[in-house]
C-alpha cells in the first residue's frame, strides 16, 4: 500500500466584522452585525476578528464590542479575536470576557503616531505590559502592521520590519505572529522573502499569519505567497470589506470568498462552504457607505443566473 498524503488545511479568519466595517460612515445596526456574524458561522468560518476594542469617539462603529463580543462567544466552536491597540484596550476586553487578543502595532512610526499616538517602540513596552498580565488560558496575537509598505514613507525595509520583531518575539513564544500588508501595494516576491526571512530568524515562533489588502489586484496572489512560504492562518474580509482609516487610499482586505475558492479548487480545505458564504458577502457588500471588492461573488451570481436561464429555455 502507498502512503497516503496527509491533508492539506488553510485557517481562514474573517476580519470584515472589524477591519471591513471599521471604515463604514453610517452606523449599522448592532443586530445586522450579529445576523452577517451568524451567517459567517453557519457558512463553516470558525475564526473571526469580531471587534475591536477602541476610543468609541475615533471609530463609533466599533462602540458595540461588547454586544459582539457576546454574540461571537454564543456560537458554538467559534474563536472571536478582538482587536487592542494597546493596555488599556486591553484591560477593558478582559473585563468583557475576551479570551483571544490580538495586539496591533505599527512597523512605521508616522502610521503608529497616527493610528494609536504613540512610537513603535512605545507600543512595544505597552505589549510587553499587556503580556506579562494575561490571565492563564488567553491567547494572544501580535499583528505586525505596516510590515511591508507605509502609507506615507513607502517601501518598509525587511531589516527594519525584523528589527522591531527581535523586541517582540520572545515578549510571548507561543503567540502567533501576522505580517500585516497594510496599504496592498506589496507584491508576491516581497511577502515570500519577507516570510522566509522572518521564519529564519525566529525558528521557534510556532504560528504565523498573513494580513493583505487588495488596493492594487494582488491580494489573492499575496495570499498564495504567504501560504507557499509555509504561512497556514490567513486573514480575508467577507465581501472585500475594509480600508484602513489610518491608510490613505487602501481599499479592503482580500475577499474571504476569493480566497476560500481559490484554495477549495487547489484541494486545500477549508471548512468552509462557499454557497452561504457568497450570501453573506453579498449582503455584507450591499450595507450603506460599504467599500467593497472581489470577484467570486459577482462570478458566481453570473453563474447561478446563467444556469436558471438555461433552465427555464429547456423548459419552453
Amino acid at each position: 500500500m502507498g502512503l497516503q498524503m496527509a491533508e492539506q488545511c488553510v485557517t481562514l479568519i474573517d476580519v470584515g466584522l472589524r477591519d471591513g466595517f471599521q471604515s463604514i460612515g453610517p452606523l449599522i445596526p448592532t443586530d445586522i452585525k450579529i445576523a452577517i456574524l451568524r451567517g459567517l458561522h453557519a457558512s463553516g468560518i470558525r475564526r473571526i476578528e469580531a471587534t475591536a476594542f477602541v476610543s468609541e469617539k475615533a471609530v463609533p462603529q466599533l462602540a458595540d464590542a461588547v454586544e459582539l463580543l457576546r454574540a461571537a462567544q454564543a456560537l458554538p466552536g467559534m474563536d472571536p479575536q478582538v482587536l487592542v491597540p494597546n493596555e488599556r484596550h486591553a484591560e477593558r476586553a478582559l473585563r468583557a470576557g475576551a479570551t483571544h487578543l490580538s495586539f496591533v502595532l505599527s512597523v512605521s512610526e508616522r502610521h503608529n503616531q497616527g493610528n494609536v499616538r504613540r512610537t513603535p517602540r512605545e507600543s512595544a513596552g505597552e505589549y510587553r505590559r499587556i503580556v506579562a498580565g494575561l490571565p492563564s488560558g488567553i491567547q494572544i496575537r501580535l499583528n505586525v502592521a505596516t510590515a511591508f509598505d507605509c502609507p506615507f514613507d513607502g517601501a518598509v525595509a525587511p531589516t527594519t520590519t525584523l528589527a522591531l520583531m527581535d523586541e517582540l518575539v520572545d515578549v510571548a513564544p507561543q503567540a502567533e505572529i501576522c505580517l500585516c500588508d497594510t496599504t496592498g501595494r506589496v507584491t508576491p516576491d516581497r511577502v515570500s522573502a519577507l516570510f522566509a526571512a522572518a521564519k529564519a530568524r525566529f525558528p521557534h515562533a510556532p504560528y504565523w499569519a498573513f494580513h493583505g489588502h487588495d488596493t492594487f489586484g494582488q491580494g489573492t496572489a499575496n495570499v498564495m505567497a504567504a501560504w507557499t512560504a509555509g504561512v497556514d492562518r490567513i486573514d480575508a474580509s467577507i465581501g472585500g470589506l475594509g480600508g484602513c482609516p489610518f491608510a490613505p487610499g487602501a481599499t479592503g482586505n482580500v475577499a474571504t470568498e476569493d480566497v476560500v475558492w481559490m484554495f477549495q479548487h487547489m484541494d486545500i480545505e477549508t471548512g468552509i462552504d462557499l454557497e452561504p458564504l457568497t450570501d453573506v458577502a453579498r449582503s455584507a457588500a450591499s450595507l450603506p457607505g460599504a467599500s467593497w471588492g472581489g470577484r467570486v461573488r459577482d462570478a458566481l451570481t453570473a453563474q447561478r443566473s446563467r444556469l436558471a436561464t438555461a433552465r427555464d429555455g429547456s423548459c419552453a
